[in-house]
C-alpha cells in the first residue's frame, strides 16, 4: 500500500512538473501580444476611459475578435482589465503603453520583439552548439551592421533605447555624486538623455555627447537649461574619445565582447585628465538564483550580439586589463548599476 501511495505521488508531481514546464512553453505568446497591441496603439485609444474590443478595433483598423483575444490575454497580466460589459481599460501598470504617457515604454515595447531581436532568440540553440550569435546566419551581417544599413530598423533601435533611458536617466544621475566642475564625455551616449540628466545635476559641468554621425542626428541635448554647455562630437569609440574628466558608458559594454570592451576602457583611460573616472553604467548580475533583468537580457545579448552582461568581477578584470580599477560598485533604483573605474594606481577609494 505505501509503494503505491509513493508511486502515486510521485506520478501527480511529474504531471504537475510537466504542466508547469509546458505553461513556461507558452510564455513567448505574452510578448507577441503585447508587441501587437502596442504596435496598433490600442493603450492610446483608452486614455479617456474603457472602450469594447470592437470600438478599438474600428479605432485602430484592426479586426474586433482577434483584438479581443489579444487584449484578453494581456488582461491576465494587469496591462488591461475587461469589465462585465465586455470594456477594457488601461490599469496603472499599463499606462506607459500610451504614446504620450510621461514615461512612455511603447518604444521601448517595439525595440524589444523587433525581428532584429526576436528571431536570433528562437535559434538560441545555435548559442550553445556553435557559441556564437545566429544573428549574422538570419541576416547575413552583424548586428550593428544591420542596423547601419536599415534606417527604419535603426530608428526602432534608438528612439527605444531613448525610451528605456527616459525612466532610468534622473534615477541614475541622482544616485551618483557628480562633481562641481569638469568635463563629462558620454561615450557612445546615442541621444543625450543620461548626459542632460547629469547636466543639470551639476550646473558647473560640461559635457561632450560622442557617438557616430547617424545616431547623433537624432540628439535631444540641445535645451535651454544647459544651452552652451555641451558639445556634440562624432567619432568611434573604438577608435578614440574626447579628453575629459569624467567618462560615461550606459548600456555600452554589454553589447561587446572582452577584447572590445578593454579596448574602449583603455581609450577612456588614455584620454581622461588626471584624476579622471569612468562609469560603466550596466547591469550587474547577482549571484545566486533570484529574478533579475540583467539574467534575462544577458540571453538577449546571447542571441543578437557578441557581448554579455556581467558580474561584479568580471567588470574588474576588465576594468584591470585597460590599465583602471574598480574604485567601487552603485546601486541605483533600476536594474542598472554604476561602475566607478579610476586609474590603476591612483590611491583614492
Amino acid at each position: 500500500m505505501n509503494e503505491d501511495l509513493r508511486e502515486a505521488d510521485t506520478e501527480a508531481a511529474g504531471r504537475r512538473s510537466s504542466a508547469r514546464v509546458v505553461e513556461e512553453a507558452l510564455g513567448f505568446l505574452y510578448p507577441a501580444a503585447l508587441r501587437a497591441a502596442a504596435a496598433v496603439g490600442v493603450a492610446d485609444h483608452l486614455a479617456d476611459g474603457p472602450r469594447t474590443a470592437a470600438e478599438l478595433a474600428q479605432a485602430t483598423g484592426t479586426d474586433p475578435r482577434n483584438l479581443h483575444r489579444v487584449l484578453r490575454l494581456l488582461a491576465t497580466r494587469g496591462l488591461f482589465e475587461e469589465d462585465d460589459r465586455g470594456r477594457f481599460r488601461l490599469t496603472a501598470a499599463g499606462d506607459a503603453l500610451r504614446t504620450d504617457a510621461p514615461v512612455s515604454a511603447r518604444s521601448a515595447v517595439l525595440m524589444l520583439t523587433d525581428r532584429a531581436l526576436w528571431l536570433p532568440s528562437g535559434e538560441m540553440a545555435h548559442c550553445l552548439e556553435k557559441g556564437t550569435s545566429p544573428f549574422g546566419q538570419i541576416f547575413g551581417m552583424p548586428f550593428f551592421d544591420y542596423f547601419a544599413q536599415n534606417e527604419d530598423t535603426a530608428a526602432v533601435f534608438h528612439d527605444g533605447m531613448a525610451a528605456m533611458s527616459d525612466a532610468e536617466n534622473e534615477p541614475l544621475a541622482d544616485s551618483y555624486g557628480f562633481p562641481a566642475t569638469g568635463t563629462v564625455v558620454d561615450v557612445g551616449g546615442g541621444h543625450g538623455g543620461f548626459l542632460l540628466a547629469a547636466l543639470r545635476g551639476g550646473p558647473g559641468l560640461r559635457g561632450v555627447l560622442y557617438d557616430r554621425a547617424h545616431v547623433l542626428a537624432g540628439n535631444r541635448i540641445d535645451t535651454s537649461d544647459v544651452a552652451g554647455r555641451c558639445a556634440v562630437e562624432k567619432g568611434d569609440f573604438f577608435t578614440s574619445v574626447p579628453p575629459g574628466d569624467l567618462y560615461l558608458l550606459k548600456r555600452i559594454l554589454h553589447d561587446w565582447d572582452d577584447e572590445q570592451c578593454v579596448g574602449i576602457l583603455r581609450n577612456c583611460r588614455r584620454a581622461m585628465a588626471p584624476g579622471g573616472r569612468v562609469l560603466v553604467v550596466d547591469a550587474v548580475i547577482p549571484p545566486g538564483n533570484a529574478p533579475h533583468q540583467g539574467k534575462t537580457l544577458d540571453l538577449m545579448m546571447m542571441a543578437s550580439l557578441v557581448g554579455r552582461e556581467r558580474t561584479e568581477a568580471d567588470f574588474a578584470e576588465l576594468f584591470g586589463a585597460a590599465g583602471l580599477r574598480v574604485a567601487r560598485v552603485i546601486p541605483t533604483p533600476t536594474v542598472l548599476s554604476i561602475v566607478e573605474g579610476v586609474a590603476d594606481g591612483d590611491g583614492r577609494p
